[in-house]
């Protein structure tokens, strides 16, 4: 095996699109990899120093929104342009905008999924940013992604993750098991 010096490998890292308002209440969004489960009701964000982390101060609501490979040129887009810097860089991805149900924050319609989030904490808070943990309130699902079993249907979505190694990004591919039950061939 060959090694390698440490660096932010963990993957697969969703590709997620945190959805504010600004001040004046234009959407705006950012794309993140580093986030993950919290608890079976809350989720972790690793945040720099963006528009969106100061909309967060003024407002606790966000947004997670995943991405499709029907998203991915957008998602990059308002990932690489600061909200700081274009205004309105929602305009330009085409992205159909309604609030969402529950919390004070923009929902973008044209992704199959999409967490209704509260803030429950900030730690480690610098001027570099710091590690947002909130509460999952509601999730909204595009009903074309629902299984037979009326629950969210993953392998539909043409979800993607980020690719730390070569910088680019991956569908998430077919079903190749099942959880809790495959291991026990083994007992």
């Amino acid at each position: 095996m060959k090694s390698f010096n440490p660096k932010p490998w963990f993957v697969p890292q969703s590709v997620i699109i945190i959805g504010t308002y600004d001040a004046d209440g234009t959407p705006n969004a950012m794309n993140a990899a580093w986030a993950g489960t919290w608890d079976n009701d809350k989720i972790m964000i690793s945040l720099g120093s963006h528009q969106t982390t100061a909309n967060l101060e003024a407002c606790p609501d966000f947004t997670v929104a995943f991405a499709t490979v029907s998203t991915a040129t957008a998602a990059d887009y308002v990932g690489l342009v600061s909200g700081k810097k274009e205004k309105d860089k929602i305009a330009k991805t085409g992205w159909k905008v309604e609030k969402a149900k529950i919390v004070n924050a923009p929902l973008f319609t044209d992704f199959p999924m999409t967490l209704e989030c509260r803030i429950d904490k900030v730690f480690d808070k610098s001027e570099t940013g710091g590690y947002v943990v909130a509460k999952i309130l509601n999730i909204d699902v595009d009903e074309k992604y629902l299984g037979e079993d009326g629950k969210p249907d993953l392998t539909s979505m043409h979800l993607i993750t980020f690719d730390p190694i070569h910088l680019g990004y991956l569908e998430i591919g077919k079903r190749v098991g099942n959880a809790f039950a495959d291991g026990k061939k083994l007992r």
